[in-house]
């Protein structure tokens, strides 16, 4: 080796620490962040409890109630799931009433006779599910459960009071299932008039 040559090292690659340059440290120092204060801490927390403990309520008070729509719709489905059935039911009962209204004890008794029973077991039946008939003829006339079909004037009735049925109406339970079908008394046309 000659005295003027240089030595160059074996390894050109410059190792160079991470986080030494001037950029690298300017990140670090934005990622710092001042810590709070105890007070300061201590108040965020204490927001983030009550905004939790207004979350919890609201969902406390969406649960109870989701159950009792639920108990209701449960409680309405229990009295009042088979109204359909007996909505078909009734137009049956009519016309047995009809059959019995028309027939005559002269021509086939016996077949009359089996109407009037069938008649009185089907109303049994419905009774046993609280059905009942509203009360119509001579009843003042409620439109929550009458459907006036005429007027007709009489001095036999006073005036807005149900004088002939047409169709009976029934309730199930405290519910109406159909209005009953009426004629409703007026005052007689004063002959002066």
């Amino acid at each position: 080796m000659k005295a003027h040559d240089t030595v160059e090292p074996k390894n050109t690659e410059q190792a160079a620490a991470p986080g030494t340059g001037a950029a690298d440290q300017a990140a670090a120092g934005a990622l710092e962040v001042e810590p709070l204060s105890l007070e300061e801490q201590l108040a965020a927390k204490e927001k983030e409890a009550r905004e939790n403990w207004d979350r919890f309520l609201r969902e406390r008070a969406d649960l109870e109630n989701l159950r009792k729509r639920t108990n209701r719709e449960k409680e309405e489905l229990l009295n009042y799931g088979y109204k359909s059935l007996i909505e078909e039911i009734l137009p049956v009962l009519d016309n047995l009433e009809r059959a019995l209204g028309h027939a005559s004890e002269d021509g086939l008794p016996a077949l009359v006779e089996g109407i009037r029973m069938t008649h009185t077991m089907l109303l049994t039946s419905l009774r046993k599910f609280n059905v009942t008939p509203v009360e119509a003829v001579g009843a003042p006339f409620d439109p929550a459960f009458h459907q006036a079909m005429a007027q007709v004037p009489t001095g036999e009735f006073p005036p807005n009071t149900v004088v002939e049925e047409y169709q009976k109406g029934y309730l199930l339970k405290d519910r109406l299932l159909r209005p009953s079908m009426v004629s409703v008394s007026t005052a007689p046309k004063n002959p002066e008039a």
